[in-house]
């Protein structure tokens, strides 16, 4: 019984259920990586829609990892997505001085909290 209680908890952990993705893309001008993290959208709407960005004229890659990487200069958490109230975090690599427009976006658009240097 004891055997099955763990196996039952490991399978419950949020961690198992971990899953973000990692998107970049580039244009001819300007190279862009986010790392979004989720917190509550179901998983196949996460993998078909919320992680399928459709830029056009930008060449785009997106590999889904268990935790975003290291070395984001910030973070929207517990951002609101999809206005169905999933919640993500979106973590932003590259240029720190496009914090100025991203903090905003975040906590009007999005009703997250800034965080740098996470």
């Amino acid at each position: 019984m004891r055997l099955c209680s763990t196996v039952l908890l490991l399978l419950l952990s949020p961690s198992i259920f971990a899953q973000a993705c990692v998107i970049e893309s580039v244009d001819q001008q300007v190279k862009v990586k986010i790392c979004q993290y989720n917190r509550s959208i179901p998983e196949h709407l996460f993998k078909s829609g919320f992680c399928q960005p459709q830029l056009q004229g930008q060449t785009t890659s997106v590999s889904f990892v268990e935790q975003c990487p290291s070395g984001a200069f910030g973070v929207c958490r517990n951002a609101q997505a999809g206005g169905l109230g999933y919640v993500e975090d979106i973590y932003y690599y590259g240029v720190k001085s496009d914090a100025r427009y991203l903090k905003p976006a975040c906590e009007q658009q999005s009703k997250g909290q800034w965080i740098t240097d996470p």
